[in-house]
């Protein structure tokens, strides 16, 4: 039942977007300055939901070049596997894209901290912007003042379950199927009653790279009540004893295993396999490609938060929007602007821009998924979206530095002097910049 629903919903996204396709949605647009003369601007998407599939892209790409036909745009999709590499690279050769998807860890805490982007405060000044939620307008902000990000579209990263297994080795009872929560006991609990069933692998901490890694320092972070770093994100704190508490349970518990070459992606592809019985990289977005690029899946998959110890699971937060790097052009600055602003100031084409990432919208927008049964089994976790930490500065060094901490301990190193040498190097770094 639960895959027909999903299969719905995928056809249900596609006529949504194939429908405002078929419209001059572009129409309503406030007047603004445009590039009189053609010019040609590329736009580098990471797989955000359907801002990874060409066609998708492509499809919303064609509509606004029909309302702006002298601006040209050139799509590549990028994977998180091998995408910051493309970018560092294409920088190093001075030829950056102008147009970036992604979200602040990147736009603002990375690449903007490096002064490679463009300020896009003049963006924020328009009626829509001042829509935005205040915690998504404070994470798109670098300390120095300036914009770098505009967003799109956000959620609540969580975990899933294979419900079928759960059921089959007894452990569906340290869940609460209701809220889709579970405690830290119902967790260790759930694990154990897996492991006794013949599943040795029930969940895997995947540390190859930094891909996903937003799951494994949830899931951390959550089994104690620790955090990563403090409140005015100005240093790391993985070096507390909640968070060594949680590290010394995974890397003691039976059913639960260290993989130093796994990519968040291969833990998704094991999970939808059922060679793992839980993914801790998960999401609505990541479900209904799942389903699409799975169609032998043959168990139900139930999304779950982060277990915790005590009160309420804190999600990692996910914002994704445009970029645009400074190539020192400003006619090209100026035509990615203009993109923007079609994508995101007029309801009809941001709608289609928020449908196209299987998330939710940064600002208010009614029944925007009206009758999705799927998006409203997510959106219960959009009330536990915590802090929005990733703009904390080193978070280059930091997002290296934990996937290494994580392979140092999954080898059977000493966990407190792992987080001891991830904290010297990244509040070394943080202090630095």
């Amino acid at each position: 039942m639960r895959k027909i629903m999903l299969l719905c919903a995928v056809w249900f996204t596609a006529a949504a977007l194939a429908a405002c396709a078929g419209k001059d949605s572009g129409t309503d647009i406030p007047p603004q300055e445009e590039p009189g003369a053609e010019t040609e601007i590329t736009l580098w998407t990471f797989p955000v939901g359907n801002w990874g599939n060409m066609t998708a892209v492509s499809g919303m790409i064609a509509s606004f070049q029909r309302e702006y036909p002298q601006i040209h745009v050139n799509v590549e999709c990028l994977d998180y596997d091998s995408g910051d590499q493309k970018i560092q690279e294409a920088v190093a050769e001075s030829s950056a894209p102008d147009l970036v998807f992604e979200g602040p860890e990147r736009l603002v805490a990375d690449w903007g901290d490096q002064g490679l982007l463009a300020d896009l405060s003049d963006l924020w000044e328009t009626p829509s912007a001042g829509e935005i939620y205040e915690n998504i307008k404070r994470a798109c902000r670098h300390s120095s003042g300036a914009y770098y990000e505009f967003p799109v579209c956000m959620t609540a990263q969580c975990m899933a379950i294979n419900y079928d297994l759960f059921r089959e080795a007894g452990a569906l009872k340290y869940i609460d199927e209701d809220t889709h929560t579970w405690t830290t006991q119902g967790f260790v609990k759930a694990v154990h009653a897996l492991a006794a069933y013949g599943y040795k692998r029930a969940g895997a901490i995947y540390c190859k790279n930094q891909s996903g890694d937003q799951g494994t320092r949830a899931l951390v972070n959550n089994l104690y009540g620790g955090t990563f770093t403090d409140e005015a994100h100005s240093r790391y704190t993985v070096d507390s004893r909640e968070n060594k508490q949680a590290l010394k349970l995974l890397q003691e518990m039976e059913g639960i295993v260290f993989e130093p070459d796994m990519t968040s992606l291969d833990e998704i592809e094991c999970f939808c396999r059922g060679e793992l019985a839980m993914s801790f990289c998960w999401n609505a977005s990541i479900e209904v490609t799942q389903i699409v690029n799975h169609p032998e899946l043959d168990f139900e998959i139930f999304p779950m938060a982060f277990p915790v110890s005590s009160g309420e699971p804190k999600l990692q937060g996910g914002i994704w929007g445009f970029g645009i790097f400074d190539n020192g052009d400003e006619q090209r600055i100026q035509a990615a602007k203009t993109f923007i602003r079609y994508m995101t100031e007029h309801d009809g084409n941001y709608k289609r821009a928020v449908l196209a990432s299987s998330f939710w919208p940064v600002r208010e927008m009614d029944e925007i998924y009206e009758n999705d049964l799927l998006m409203t089994e997510y959106s219960m976790f959009m009330q536990y979206m915590g802090d929005y930490y990733q703009v904390t500065p080193g978070w280059a060094a930091a997002r290296e530095g934990w996937w290494k901490m994580l392979q140092k301990i999954g080898n059977g190193g000493d966990i407190a002097a792992a987080v001891q040498d991830f904290s010297q190097q990244v509040n070394g770094s943080a202090g630095e910049i």
